[in-house]
């Protein structure tokens, strides 16, 4: 799997990724070893890379990749919440939460979203679209790893 480009801070990074399936997990791995690093708890991290995870599946199955046919996919750190987003090409529906049947077996992703999220939105641009998500990190502790 190869990473198109790479921007990161000590609270944030923005990762190009080729708009494909791989590129999942690649953005989960580098997501929690950030949050990780961070002295974010664990339930935060679970938390947060299951939402990446939703938005980025998101993105391949129902939109474009972007001109250079990849996506972008980001987040930034604050003292008590993280936000995370995916951009990508667009796609002929808006992003939505799904009433569905308990026996669906699929279309849930973005109710997960919603419940794990304090808040989330679409932001179009041009030939873009961004889904963000943006967690509250009540778990978080404060501490550099190995920290006590």
């Amino acid at each position: 799997m190869t990473v198109v480009s790479v921007e990161s801070s000590t609270t944030s990074t923005a990762l190009v990724l080729p708009f494909e399936v791989a590129s999942a997990r690649t953005a989960r791995r580098r997501l929690a070893a950030d949050l990780r690093a961070a002295g974010v708890a664990s339930d935060d991290v679970h938390d947060a890379v299951l939402v990446l995870s939703e938005l980025v599946g998101n993105a391949l199955r129902h939109a474009r990749p972007l001109p250079t046919g990849a996506l972008r996919v980001t987040w930034r750190r604050h003292p008590h919440q993280l936000e995370v987003s995916v951009t990508d090409g667009g796609g002929p529906t808006e992003p939505r939460p799904l009433e569905l049947p308990a026996s669906a077996l699929g279309g849930r992703g973005l109710a997960i979203v919603d419940d794990l999220s304090s808040r989330w939105g679409v932001r179009r641009g041009g030939r873009t679209t961004t889904v963000y998500a943006v967690l509250d990190l009540t778990h978080e502790s404060g501490l550099a790893p190995g920290r006590s």
